[in-house]
This record gives structure tokens, sequence and C-alpha cells, in this order.
């Protein structure tokens, strides 16, 4: 009987130590890792603007309308003509025309009369120039008040400032961010001291990509897309998981 509980004290005393040295070794198995931000900002200047401006004329007649309206829109084409824009940048929509009208309310003896006035035909269409002449393009948006001081009703839009090169700038600048990341990870682990290494990648998630305008920090989960500045800059981060080695 002494023999057995002996036996049976040796048995639990060897499997505790095989579990543990277990435990340890799968311990000492599983990789050290850090998780790390990069990041990348370039500074780009828009290669393409887009301008657009609606003209209206109001006339008692349908047909007066639209004449009037073909005179101002090609008092405008030859405005952007003179500007030095081919005719292929300058895009002219179809004419829209609506009826104009006002409700009379008139009261007499306590009692209420309401009756719809017509006012006229408002006809419009809309000229829309692209051009990767940007710098034109911003002056001819300012210019174009010129047109009002010769009778034509024209509402100018602030052009659109666009950069065609963002597809294969957003590639190299993931590469930046993700170099970045590993620049970071090797400076905190230097500076944790102990002699560890910053390892292969684990795991990388990229962010979004934020155009802004100059010097502007903004960011947005969905990413932003300026077209209000001429300047912008393009911001991108990346979260990059390294092995650490010891």
């Amino acid at each position: 009987m002494d023999l057995d509980r002996k036996a049976l004290a040796v048995a639990l005393v060897v499997s505790t130590l095989i579990a543990s040295i277990a435990w340890s070794v799968v311990r000492l198995s599983r990789p050290t890792t850090i998780d790390v931000r990069g990041s990348a900002k370039r500074r780009i200047t828009s290669d393409l603007a887009e301008w657009s401006a609606s003209v209206s004329v109001t006339r008692k007649e349908r047909v007066e309308a639209y004449t009037a309206l073909k005179k101002d829109v090609e008092a405008v084409s030859a405005f952007l003509e003179a500007a030095g824009f081919p005719r292929e940048q300058v895009r002219i929509s179809a004419a829209s025309l609506d009826q104009l009208s006002h409700e009379d309310v008139i009261e007499e003896n306590n009692r209420v009369t309401r009756r719809t006035v017509f006012d006229g035909w408002r006809a419009t269409q809309t000229v829309n120039v692209v051009s990767k002449d940007v710098p034109r393009v911003e002056r001819v948006s300012r210019e174009a008040t010129q047109l009002l001081e010769k009778g034509v009703d024209l509402a100018s839009q602030s052009p659109s400032y666009l950069f065609t090169g963002v597809g294969p700038l957003k590639i190299e600048m993931l590469a930046e961010a993700s170099h970045d990341a590993r620049q970071r990870a090797e400076r905190m682990i230097e500076a944790a001291g102990g002699g560890a290494k910053v390892g292969q990648v684990v795991g990388i998630d990229t962010g979004v990509i934020n155009i802004n305008a100059a010097n502007s920090t903004e960011t947005s989960w969905e990413g932003n897309f300026d077209t209000t500045s001429w300047e912008k800059d393009i911001l991108t981060t990346v979260r990059v998981r390294f092995e650490v080695k010891n």
C-alpha cells in the first residue's frame, strides 16, 4: 500500500513537471509583436481645373426666352474663346425651360380669393470648362463678372481643382508610410533596451487617404477629397504589426 502511494506521488510530480515544461515551451515559442502606426505626407499642386456657370434669361414668350438665351450663351462662348480656351474644352448643356408664376391673394368682404398669375418663361443653360491650364481657369472664373456688365445673367461657380496622379502616388505613399512604421518600431525597441530587434511583418492594415487643403491636418474615416484648393496635402497612415526577436 505504501509503495502504491509513493508511486502515485512520484507520478503526480512527474506529470506536473512535464506540464510545466510544456507550458514554458508554448509560452516561449509564442512570438512577441509590436503594433506601430506609420504615416506619409506629400504636397501636390492641382493639374486639372473645372469651372461652370449657368446662364439664365426671363421673357414673357417661350420663343423669346430661347432666342435671348442663345445670344447670351454665344457671348459666354466668345468670352471663353478670347480667354484662350479651345472649343473642345468648353461644354454647353441642353437648355431647360421653366414656367414662372406667383399667387395673388385678394381679400374682399371677408372673402379670400387666390389666383395664379403667369410671369413668363425662364430659360437656362450651363457652360462648363475643363482644362489642365489651371491658372487660366482660375483667372477666367474671376473675370467672368465682366459678362454681368454686358447684361448677361451669369451665376458663376467656384472652380474645382483636381490632381490626376492620385492613383500611382497613393501606392508610393503607402510604401513610405510602411517604411516609417518600421523606423518607428526600431527606435522604440532600441530605446527600450534589452538587445531585441524588429523582425518580419506579421500583419498590416492600410488607412484611408486624406486629400486636404494645404496645411490642413483634417482626417476622416471615409477619407477627404478636397477640390477647393489649388495646392493640397495628401496624408496616409498604415498600421503594421512586427515580430520582435529577442
